[in-house]
C-alpha cells in the first residue's frame, strides 16, 4: 500500500521549487497538497493574487498530485491529525526561518500516530517573498483588484482600510506592516475621501467639483498600488448620475463606492436641523441605490449605505430603518455614522443591525470614539474599519513644522531629521535612479 504523503502549500506562484518539492513527494507515496485557503493566509502574508479556487486548478494540475483540500489554518497541524499522513514534506528552509516554531509543532504532532516528516533541500536562487514582491512591482488588474476586497470580507473578521490622497500615501498604504504574535499587520485596502482629496487639493469639501476632478487623484493611486479602494461617493449625485459613476468605478478596479443618505450639494459634518433638511427621504435613498446596483456589470463590486440620521439628531431605531430599507434596496453594506465619543449609539446600532442580517456587512469610521480597538469594534460586529483622513491630518503638521523651522534658522540644516533621505527617496519608488 502507498504511502500517504502531505504537503502544505500557497500555491500562488507556483516556482521551480514548489515544482521540486511536488515531484519529491510523488516519489515517497500518494501526494496530498494541502492548499492554504485565504483565511489562513491573510494574517500572516497579504492577500493571494489568485482566488482559492483558481489557486485549486492548478495545484490539481501539477503532475504527481493525489488531490487537493483545504488549508483553513497558518499552522499545518490540524490538517496533519485530521488527514494522518506517514509522510509530510517541507522545504529545509522551515528550520531557520519564521515557520521554525511550526515546525516544531508539526514534529510533535506527526509523533502521535508515528509518521515522519522529510524536509527537502531548498531551491536555491528562489526567492517566494522576492517573488510576491517583483509581481506588487508589475501590478494587478481591474478584475483582480476590484473582487479582493469581498474575498478579504470572507476571510478576515476585520479589514483594515487607510485613507490615501495621493499617490505617495498610497504607496504608504500599500506597503507598510506591524510585525505581532498574532503575525503581520497591516493594511487591506484605501480609502479615496472626498475631504482628504479636496483639502489636499487647496479647495472646501462641497462636492462641487465633478467625479472627472476626483478621477486624476484616483488614478495616481490606482497607478501605483495593488490593494483594493473604497471611493468615498458623497451622496452620489441624481440617480442619473449616480449610475455613470458606478461604471467609471466598476470599470477602473475600484472595489466599493460608499454613498450617504443626503440630497443636493454636500456639505460635510453638518449636525442637528440643518443636516435633517438635507437628509435623502428612504424612498429618495433607495431609489439611488437600486439604481446604482442595475447599472454595475460585475458581482464584485459593492455599493455601501452611509446612514446619516444619527449625526442630524435621529435616533438609532430611525438609522437602523433607513438601513434596513438600503438594503432591501440592494445596498451590500451599512457604514454607520456619529460624531458621539462614547461609540453608545454605533454599539447598539450593530447589535440591533446583526439582529436582522447577519452577514451584510458593517463599516465604521471610528475617528471620534477611537478609544476602541479594532477587535472591540469586531466584537460589536464591524467589518470594515477605515481610518478616514489620518495620512493628510499628519501630513499637514508636518509640512507646516518643515517650513517654519526654515525660516526660523534661515537654513534647511535643522529639518534633516524630520525630513526623509534623498536616498530613501530615490528608492521609494521603484525605477527612480
Amino acid at each position: 500500500m502507498s504511502k500517504r504523503v502531505y504537503l502544505g502549500i500557497t500555491g500562488d506562484i507556483i516556482h521551480p521549487g514548489i515544482i521540486n518539492i511536488v515531484n519529491e513527494g510523488a516519489k515517497l507515496g500518494e501526494l496530498t497538497i494541502g492548499l492554504l485557503t485565504d483565511r489562513a493566509i491573510v494574517n500572516h502574508k497579504r492577500i493571494p493574487y489568485l482566488s482559492y479556487e483558481q489557486r485549486k486548478l492548478v495545484a490539481e494540475g501539477l503532475k504527481g498530485v493525489a488531490r487537493v483540500v483545504p488549508q483553513d489554518d497558518w499552522s499545518y497541524v490540524p490538517n496533519l491529525r485530521k488527514y494522518k499522513p506517514d509522510i509530510m514534506i517541507h522545504g529545509d528552509d522551515w528550520k531557520t526561518n519564521y515557520l521554525s516554531k511550526i515546525r516544531e509543532e508539526c514534529i510533535a504532532a506527526m509523533k502521535e500516530w508515528g509518521g515522519e516528516i522529510v524536509e527537502i533541500p531548498y531551491t536555491q536562487g528562489i526567492n517566494s517573498s522576492a517573488l510576491a514582491g517583483n509581481a506588487s512591482i508589475i501590478g494587478t488588474t481591474p478584475d483582480i483588484r476590484r473582487a479582493t476586497l469581498r474575498r478579504l470580507l470572507a476571510a478576515k473578521p476585520v479589514v483594515r482600510i487607510l485613507e490615501a490622497h495621493s499617490g505617495l500615501s498610497g504607496l504608504i498604504a500599500e506597503h507598510v506592516q506591524v510585525e505581532k504574535e498574532d503575525g503581520i499587520h497591516q493594511f487591506d485596502g484605501m480609502w479615496s475621501s472626498s475631504l482628504t482629496d479636496s483639502t489636499s487639493k487647496g479647495k472646501p469639501d462641497i462636492e462641487a467639483v465633478d467625479l472627472t476632478s476626483r478621477l486624476q487623484s484616483l488614478t495616481d493611486i490606482l497607478e501605483c498600488t495593488t490593494k483594493p479602494i473604497i471611493f468615498d461617493g458623497d451622496t452620489g449625485g441624481i440617480p442619473e448620475h449616480f449610475v455613470f459613476t458606478v461604471r467609471t468605478l466598476e470599470r477602473n478596479g475600484v472595489s466599493a463606492v460608499i454613498i450617504e443618505d443626503k440630497k443636493g450639494l454636500k456639505k460635510n459634518s453638518l449636525l442637528g436641523t440643518e443636516a435633517r433638511q438635507l437628509l435623502a427621504s428612504e424612498e429618495e435613498f433607495c431609489e439611488k441605490i437600486s439604481a446604482g446596483k442595475k447599472a454595475q456589470v460585475t458581482k464584485d463590486f459593492m455599493i455601501i449605505a452611509r446612514i446619516e440620521e444619527i449625526i442630524a439628531g435621529y435616533g438609532v431605531d430611525d438609522a437602523l430603518k433607513k438601513a434596513l430599507a438600503a438594503v432591501r434596496a440592494g445596498a451590500d453594506g451599512i457604514m454607520i455614522h456619529s460624531k458621539e465619543k462614547s461609540g453608545e449609539d454605533i454599539r447598539e446600532f450593530c447589535g440591533k443591525f446583526r439582529a436582522v442580517y447577519k452577514g451584510i456587512p458593517i463599516v465604521l469610521v471610528p475617528t471620534t470614539y477611537n478609544q476602541f480597538t479594532e477587535a472591540d469594534l469586531a466584537g460589536w460586529g464591524a467589518n470594515i474599519i477605515i481610518y478616514a483622513n489620518h495620512m493628510l491630518r499628519a501630513s499637514y503638521p508636518a509640512m507646516r513644522k518643515c517650513a517654519e523651522t526654515i525660516l526660523q534658522a534661515e537654513r534647511s540644516l535643522e529639518t534633516d531629521d524630520i525630513c526623509m533621505p534623498i536616498k530613501e527617496i530615490l528608492e521609494l519608488i521603484p525605477g527612480t535612479k
